[in-house]
């Protein structure tokens, strides 16, 4: 299994990443299309049920396709999973299959990456009925510091929007979230994860380097190496 390096910039959740030195990433597959071929240097993946492509008859093979897969040591996580009010099914087969993989998760000790949209009271609820033994991070977070502070009480970590984290609103709201509870994406996007370190560690008066021990410190802890 593929681990970063001390210096690494460490990019949390990537889809279709190419392997560049220097930089370490978690790539995201997706059950509905997705399988993993073999390894790929310097990344590690993380795999799991989208609620955009979850309907009544696809939902129980996927989540035994994604049973089988979480077996794999080069899966470290699983998702991204969670709710959608805007796109998906009805927000009760969502919550069933968000949970079952939560389950997964726990039957193999990975922690579990979340996307979730206009569906905060749902994952919460969840949060609150699943007690997980292992960390949730929530994936492209742009909120307001009151919903971080909630997450953050549930013991999860926020991976930023990489849209949002370079916007200037986003200052204030970096410097209010715990050090060690910060991770950093690209998504799906063409941009370069090295970029939104520089502006993250401007933002959060501290060098380039400093900003890498801190998130390589939270990945260990996120990933209980």
């Amino acid at each position: 299994m593929s681990t970063p390096q001390a210096g690494d910039y460490i990019n949390i959740h990537t889809h279709g990443s190419v392997p560049v030195e220097g930089i370490f990433s978690v790539e995201n597959l997706m059950m509905h299309e997705n399988i993993i071929s073999g390894e790929k240097d310097r990344t590690a993946f993380s795999c799991g049920i989208h609620p955009w492509y979850i309907n009544g008859n696809n939902y129980r093979d996927l989540l035994n396709s994604l049973s089988d897969i979480a077996r794999n040591p080069s899966v470290i996580a699983i998702g991204e999973c969670g709710f959608d009010r805007l796109r998906g099914p009805d927000m009760d087969l969502q919550r069933r299959v968000f949970e079952e993989q939560v389950k997964i998760a726990m039957e193999y000790s990975k922690p579990v990456i979340i996307h979730c949209v206009r569906s905060w009271g749902e994952l919460l609820a969840s949060h609150k009925r699943m007690n997980p033994s292992l960390p949730w991070m929530v994936h492209g977070f742009r909120r307001k510091t009151e919903l971080a502070e909630q997450l953050l009480s549930g013991n999860m970590y926020l991976s930023f929007w990489f849209d949002f984290v370079i916007r200037n609103e986003a200052t204030d709201l970096l410097r209010r979230i715990p050090l060690d509870r910060i991770f950093l994406e690209t998504d799906g996007a063409d941009v370069d994860i090295r970029d939104i370190y520089h502006k993250v560690s401007a933002d959060l008066g501290m060098t380039v380097d400093r900003l890498k021990s801190v998130i390589m410190k939270n990945y260990k802890a996120f990933f209980n190496l």
